[in-house]
């Protein structure tokens, strides 16, 4: 904990948490925390016999009004740092010519460490803002522009796994490596990260995508993780013409899925971004292989490139958590990501029929924004939910606050006092933003404060 930094927290009120895709617990009650873990939770009644022994004794008190709730730091599992100052812009154009006309002219501007330091100052802290307390984060081709993004993380507190970019295909802006200075930077990235001995903070191999990496780079890639016990991120099947090119490139492969296994990038701890177009022999080969998938509404449907079917892959055992994937989505805020895919999962359901894949609801988009999240970055032992032993990642959001999206009528359709708590998460969920989140925590320290 930081100086001056509560090392015992209880937290008393409305507390929700996810713990499978169907089930959801809103409740009142109480959870403490103790140098950044949870230690216990309960209900009401537990914790005024814990008051009335004084078994809390020591512990800084936070107590939520009828108006908040406690619930776990979002996850995303997929967003481009470098990307951030074009948010918003190019989105009027296809994949690979976005790429060519937008994204790789600024990534190359990241050579520059002081431009670099600006931009990720802004980036990590817009996020925190936002409620996420863990990102998956591209970084940009340059070793020393892209430890400048794991410094800001670690300022500002935030869980991540920053990755960076590998290519080594030429491209018309002229920003790609060779394959030898490529894995050499690689490992030393690797090597600085872990030298930085930050727990919240890990790097994660990042071959852009098949198109920018060829076999040798993604195979030494693929044995640098094995070394060093890294995830590996990367994206996959995007967009129609996307995957063309790549059969273009690699005509001995059946799939782009096959391209990644041939190069050993598919295994247990690889998250791939997108996955929009699989066929079902693919779906089968990652669930076989258990790789998670980013799912990136904002940025499939931006890019034109198609309606990720999630439920089916779901259905099909395949771990899925949320992606901002700006700058090709338009918001880096994770309840954007939230609510593009239930509407994503409701048109497929319009197309499909409501009997063989039903739209995803609200109550498992909150799963995948959290404990999904985690679980696709194999962080579940440590995050995504409320349960004892996990660390204290969580947002206490304030339905009505001063100024904010949602206003308070004397009037509601809600009752019972159970139902008006759910109606709260999910009112928050449906039209809050981030001046709803109040209090962010990472790991027991509060890393912002509106209050």
């Amino acid at each position: 904990m930081s100086k001056g930094e509560p090392e015992k927290i209880v937290f008393v009120g409305t507390i929700a948490t996810s713990s499978v895709l169907n089930s959801l617990s809103v409740s009142k009650g109480f959870l403490t925390v103790e140098y950044g873990k949870i230690t216990r939770i309960g209900s009401t009644v537990q914790y005024n016999l814990l008051e009335a022994s004084e078994d809390l004794k020591g512990f800084h008190k936070v107590i939520l009004n009828q108006d908040q709730l406690l619930i776990p730091g979002f996850v995303d599992c997929h967003t481009h740092a470098p990307q951030f100052p074009n948010i918003g812009l190019g989105l009027d154009r296809p994949l690979l010519e976005w790429l060519d006309l937008y994204t790789f002219p600024l990534e190359s501007k990241y050579v520059d460490i002081e431009f670099a330091r600006r931009i990720y100052e802004q980036v990590v802290q817009r996020l925190i803002i936002n409620g996420t307390t863990t990102a998956c984060y591209f970084g940009s081709l340059h070793l020393e522009g892209t430890l400048q993004l794991v410094e800001s993380v670690i300022k500002h507190g935030q869980r991540a796994l920053v990755g960076k970019v590998s290519m080594n295909i030429e491209n018309g802006a002229g920003y790609y490596n060779d394959t030898a200075k490529e894995l050499k930077d690689v490992e030393c990235f690797i090597q600085r990260v872990l030298n930085y001995k930050n727990d919240l903070v890990d790097p994660i191999i990042t071959p852009r995508f098949a198109l920018s990496c060829d076999g040798p780079l993604m195979k030494g890639l693929s044995a640098l993780a094995d070394k060093y016990e890294c995830r590996i991120q990367s994206h996959l099947s995007e967009n129609r013409k996307e995957i063309e090119h790549v059969l273009k490139m690699y005509p001995d492969c059946q799939s782009y899925s096959h391209v990644y296994e041939k190069s050993d990038i598919l295994n247990n701890k690889c998250i791939m971004a997108h996955a929009v177009i699989l066929a079902d022999d693919e779906i089968e080969l990652l669930a076989r292989k258990n790789v998670s998938i980013a799912h990136c509404p904002a940025s499939n449907t931006r890019l034109q490139s198609g309606l990720c079917p999630v439920r089916k892959l779901l259905d099909n055992h395949i771990t899925v958590g949320l992606g901002t994937d700006v700058s090709g989505g338009d918001s880096s805020t994770i309840l954007d990501a939230m609510r593009r895919t239930m509407d994503v999962s409701t048109h497929l359901e319009f197309f499909e029929g409501t009997s063989s894949r039903p739209a995803l609801n609200w109550k498992e988009v909150f799963y995948l924004a959290t404990l999904g999240g985690a679980k696709a970055l194999r962080l579940d032992q440590k995050i995504g939910s409320f349960e004892v032993g996990k660390e204290f990642d969580a947002l206490v959001i304030d339905l009505y606050i001063d100024g904010g999206q949602i206003d308070k009528y004397q009037y509601s359709m809600v009752e019972k006092e159970d139902d008006r708590l759910m109606a709260m998460l999910q009112r928050f969920i449906y039209v809050g933003d981030d001046r709803n989140i109040a209090q962010v925590y990472v790991k027991g320290k509060k890393v912002k404060d509106i209050y």
